[in-house]
């Protein structure tokens, strides 16, 4: 089963074609980072005039490259929650027409669902975790914590209170004047650091599963004030923010790990991009037995693959949508 899956939630058009749920036969993504970059984050209205721009070409070079027709794809796979209202209704729109055209089942899928799926796409089968795991999702825009008893049975133990951890980097990162997205800028700034660590909060720590980063960017803020910044002192304090975000990020899930005895954890979303998170849950996970799964990194942002992929399970399942689809932010 060939399924085509589109993906519009945030500021990514993704397009992809997924056979039998794992197999990847095509996967494009057009980012909008250049347009968004002078604003220091994701402005909504330009988001969704570039998907309209975008999605018709993505999907004739998808055409073009894989020599399928329109007519090889057995079902129309798009995230339409949660999301960007405009963005999602951008995606949910193309493929109600395209699916309505070709006579194609709809599958409306759930964005963090798919996150959570990324871990099988391309993988063999020692590398996808079995059920129960536990999957840390950690985007621009979600932080949480879910108990995968099944590609679609997901129990959310935890999730952030406020500000998601991607977010807080983005924030932390326009707050020092480094760019945009603040992710990658604060890696590699942190990367080569060796100095004294500043020692900012990690916000409910001991506190249960849930997240909390809007304070941990706001003791950022507050120790930038009053201060004069040379490009070391910005190196210093974007390093010991990311340790800080990590350090909360690992313990959490290692506790939670520990107190549902799931001892089998994958790291999914944007976020597990970040090689220093990778790296600290899978030294503190070793130390007590606990094995993770990564995803390969092409498949941490967002991305129409992911898509696909879980829709092959819906459709499995039985969750066909029908053409009253509508997005829901």
């Amino acid at each position: 089963m060939q399924i085509l899956g589109i993906e519009t939630s945030c500021d990514d058009t993704g397009v992809a074609v997924v056979e039998n749920g794992r197999r990847v036969i095509y996967s494009e993504i057009s980012s909008q980072v250049e347009l968004h970059r002078p604003y220091g984050g994701v402005v909504p209205e330009i988001a969704s005039r570039a998907h309209i721009e975008n999605l018709l070409p993505l999907l004739s070079r998808c055409l073009e490259e894989t020599k399928l027709s329109l007519y090889d794809f057995d079902a129309v796979a798009v995230t339409y929650t949660p999301g960007l209202a405009g963005c999602l209704l951008v995606g949910v729109s193309f493929a109600k027409a395209l699916a309505y055209s070709l006579k194609k089942p709809l599958v409306g899928v759930n964005h963090l669902e798919a996150h959570i799926y990324t871990i099988a796409l391309d993988a063999q089968e020692e590398r996808i975790p079995p059920f129960p795991h536990l999957s840390l999702l950690v985007s621009g825009g979600h932080t949480a914590l879910y108990r995968v008893d099944g590609w679609n049975q997901l129990n959310r133990i935890g999730g952030t209170k406020d500000d998601a951890a991607g977010e807080a980097f983005d924030k932390v990162a326009k707050a020092l004047q480094l760019g945009f997205p603040g992710g990658p800028i604060i890696q590699k700034r942190a990367a080569d650091f060796a100095g004294e660590w500043i020692n900012f909060p990690r916000p409910m720590l001991h506190e249960g599963y849930d997240f909390s980063f809007s304070g941990l960017k706001t003791a950022v803020v507050n120790f930038l004030r009053e201060r004069e910044l040379d490009e070391e002192e910005k190196t210093r304090i974007a390093a010991s923010f990311q340790r800080a975000a990590i350090d909360v990020l690992v313990a959490k899930t290692l506790r939670a790990a520990e107190d549902h005895s799931l001892h089998h954890i994958s790291l999914v979303g944007g976020v597990s991009a970040n090689q220093p998170l990778r790296e600290e849950l899978l030294r503190r996970a070793e130390q007590k037995g606990y094995t993770v799964y990564l995803p390969e990194k092409r498949f941490s942002m967002d991305n129409g693959a992911m898509v696909a992929g879980l829709a092959y399970h819906y459709v499995q399942a039985g969750k066909i949508s029908d053409l009253t689809l509508n997005a829901r932010p």
